[in-house]
């Protein structure tokens, strides 16, 4: 059996130069562990160029499409050449794909049937991501949104919360367009939750984890409408006896940006728009850099029975809500970073209990091979 690993393009700020390399490593390992020497893993890449991501987005959304069209010449390419074998597999490391269509068009009219695996990150269901706000007409993107869920056999999601608001925008009535029936078995099967694959981060991050601290706070997500970058900026006029830095003010390395994760006590978030949480979820805690994000979106969820990281939603729900809670906010901040050694060791507690729910993909890997090792 071969198991095709169509990954996301490698932008050097973003754990997708992990990825790359991390996914199917991870997967051959795993092969090994359960001796399935069956087992042959294939990376479908679109092209070994780093590229840069569009300002305040995840990916290049030019050139996203000529690297997912390169993956899919060489899928297309596999099918043409017979290499591709009933029972393979494909896993999708981004599920917003045009090529899983045209994958599940080769498979079923040349009779090979295979199976599809894809993780979700976002998409136009979330109205605060850039394809929610930027794309007016969503009936396209519904039915496209709908058309991959139904083409792929697994859909994975890293949180309950993702799940939700899948299910709510996609297939309810959210956006008073069409709404597609799915059964409850066919949601049970195909609605999957996984942690993320990034097994790897403990060890990238273990140079930065004993640096000595300063009062720095750290806004490590990208400057976008749904980041809310502006509530920090006003923050910092407020407690000037701390360090404020919004990342992305500068063009750091990935070894620049893990240096001052490695500094810092806190890392800050007011964001609208969140389904997982990489830089507050496990990159800062395994850091050592205090969390403090809203109770709302999957911070709940991850957060789960350490409520010192949240604060009510309705403080920076917009800006005007977060004036008139300013004072609350400043006090909270200056409460966790006083009783910093106190809090920390609460930090250590969620790094052994929650981190390993949300980024690990014992799941995913489990339902790829059939089982634990």
């Amino acid at each position: 059996m071969k198991i095709y690993v169509v990954d996301l393009e490698s932008v050097p700020t973003r754990y997708t130069c992990q990825w790359k390399d991390h996914i199917p490593t991870l997967l051959t390992e795993a092969a090994v562990d359960r001796g399935r020497a069956d087992v042959e893993i294939v990376n479908i890449s679109g092209g070994e160029a780093e590229l840069k991501a569009t300002p305040g987005a995840f990916l290049n959304f030019a050139q996203t499409n000529v690297y997912k069209n390169n993956q899919l010449s060489h899928v297309a390419e596999l099918f043409s050449e017979g290499k591709v074998s009933p029972g393979d597999q494909f896993i999708f490391a981004d599920a917003w794909h045009p090529g899983i269509i045209q994958l599940k068009y080769m498979s079923e009219l040349l009779q090979i049937p295979v199976v599809i695996h894809a993780l979700w990150h976002a998409g136009s269901y979330d109205p605060q991501d850039f394809l929610g706000r930027l794309i007016k007409d969503k009936r396209w993107t519904n039915h496209f949104e709908q058309s991959v869920w139904h083409a792929v056999d697994y859909n994975w999601y890293a949180t309950e919360f993702h799940i939700k608001l899948f299910k709510r925008n996609v297939f309810g009535e959210s956006f008073g367009m069409y709404n597609v029936e799915v059964s409850k078995d066919e949601g049970d099967r195909k609605y999957c939750q996984t942690g993320w694959p990034m097994e790897y981060m403990e060890e990238t991050l273990r140079p930065y984890m004993n640096l000595p601290k300063r009062d720095l706070i750290l806004f490590p997500h990208r400057i976008a409408p749904e980041k809310q970058v502006e509530i920090f900026r006003d923050l910092a006029t407020y407690l000037p006896k701390y360090e404020f830095v919004v990342c992305q003010d500068q063009e750091l390395t990935k070894h620049e940006f893990h240096t001052l994760l490695g500094e810092a006590k806190m890392v800050f978030s007011a964001n609208l728009q969140e389904t997982l949480g990489i830089s507050t979820c496990i990159e800062g805690p395994l850091t050592g850099a205090l969390p403090l994000a809203p109770d709302r979106l999957s911070y709940t969820e991850i957060f789960e029975g350490y409520p010192d990281f949240l604060y009510p939603s309705t403080w920076t729900k917009d800006f005007e809500a977060y004036e008139k809670n300013k004072a609350m906010m400043c006090y909270h901040i200056n409460y966790l970073l006083d009783n910093y050694s106190e809090m920390r060791t609460k930090l250590d507690n969620f790094n052994q209990t929650q981190v390993p729910k949300f980024f690990a993909a014992d799941n995913l890997i489990y339902k790829v091979l059939g089982g634990y090792a």
